[in-house]
């Protein structure tokens, strides 16, 4: 799909139905017939396509009692006002990164992506045997929405850049497009914040409304040509070692289903979840050589005085966040005894068996 394709379908800016004007979920017994949003441009490789297969595997799954229609960005709603829609009853489903949403509830964020935390399998971890999900349950209740993991971008990039940051002085006074804690890490060191959704970035960095941008990694980055643009394209993830896909229920729509149906579309959701974090792993490092090989895209990594002081940041943010009230609390301290076992366990047995991995040279060589 070209770039201009999905630049067409773009989001915040896009012209939409307004949310208060789509009909209200019918509860009719027997086939359901529901609507999902995304905050994605339509066909997008990924996190859009992964949104339409999600909800053809819901159909396969229930012998085609459940269907779901796909809405990309700005057709129905623009992209930030998925959860709203939802929320309101106006739309079933949405599908987007639980961040989008801070302005509702700075905890969300925590399901989204915290810089220096976990990584997409330790978020699973964290889910289902530390207690996070029922914590989203409470926090997205609040909001009449039932959450469930459906995907995940994997490890991202630290995002493109017109000009190298070789130094801390070099953010001061940075315009980049970067969401969630991470923009807020960024402010602290004199850059300038802004959130703006995927179809919109690529004009807004040709024509300098901003001097940077992250947004996922090497496959997604090349579809949108940011490499035309910005040549440096720097490694060092700090804000997303995952960045969590949400299918995010209205909460009387779920419950209007069945104990079977629930459990199918968990299935399934968590089934979209394992295969999209292959697909980004796979994808990425072809896209990332195609960058380089092809594009002369030129990759930088951020020194490390400045990971240094990016994580010291980081850590002031996100506690700031656990200190909005009694529930940001419990998730920051369920979140982070995660994090501290995930790092122990790692410690031991993860990153040896990775340095040892990489001692026979000519080990995996093709016969």
């Amino acid at each position: 799909m070209e770039r201009r394709k999905f630049l067409k379908t773009s989001a915040l800016g896009s012209v939409g139905v307004a949310a208060g004007t789509l009909a209200a979920p019918a509860y009719a017994a027997g086939k359901r017939r529901l609507k999902m949003v995304t905050t994605w441009p339509k066909n997008f490789p990924g996190v859009g396509t992964r949104a339409v297969q999600f909800a053809k595997d819901v159909e396969a799954a229930t012998d085609g009692d459940i269907k779901i229609k796909v809405y990309a960005a700005g057709e129905l709603v623009p992209a930030l006002g998925a959860f709203d829609a939802v929320s309101g009853g106006k739309a079933d489903i949405y599908h987007g990164v639980d961040y989008y949403w801070q302005g509702k509830h700075k905890a969300f964020s925590f399901f989204g992506a915290v810089p220096f935390g976990l990584t997409p399998f330790e978020v699973v971890q964290w889910l289902y045997f530390g207690g996070g999900q029922e914590l989203w349950d409470e926090l997205s209740g609040q909001f009449n929405v039932k959450p469930l993991l459906c995907g995940n971008t994997s490890m991202q990039m630290g995002g493109w850049f017109k000009k190298e940051i070789n130094s801390l002085e070099d953010f001061k006074g940075l315009r980049m497009r970067i969401p969630g804690m991470g923009g807020e890490i960024l402010k602290r060191l004199g850059a300038t914040p802004v959130t703006k959704s995927g179809g919109e970035i690529f004009l807004a960095l040709s024509q300098g409304n901003i001097d940077a941008s992250e947004w996922v990694g090497p496959w997604n980055d090349l579809a949108f040509g940011f490499y035309k643009i910005a040549p440096y394209y720097y490694t060092s993830v700090f804000h997303e070692p995952a960045a969590n896909v949400a299918a995010g229920f209205n909460k009387e729509v779920w419950e209007s289903l069945s104990k079977s149906q629930q459990a199918i579309i968990t299935a399934v959701a968590g089934d979209n979840h394992q295969k999209s974090v292959a697909e980004y792993n796979a994808q990425n490092i072809i896209a990332l050589r195609t960058l380089v090989d092809k594009h002369g895209v030129q990759l930088r990594q951020f020194s490390p005085e400045i990971m240094k002081r990016l994580a010291e940041v980081a850590s002031d943010v996100v506690r700031e966040v656990g200190e909005t009230d009694e529930l940001s609390r419990r998730i920051y301290n369920s979140y982070m005894e995660t994090r501290k076992n995930c790092m122990d366990w790692a410690e031991i047995a993860d990153e040896p068996y990775a340095a040892a991995r990489r001692l026979p040279e000519n080990y995996g060589e093709k016969i």
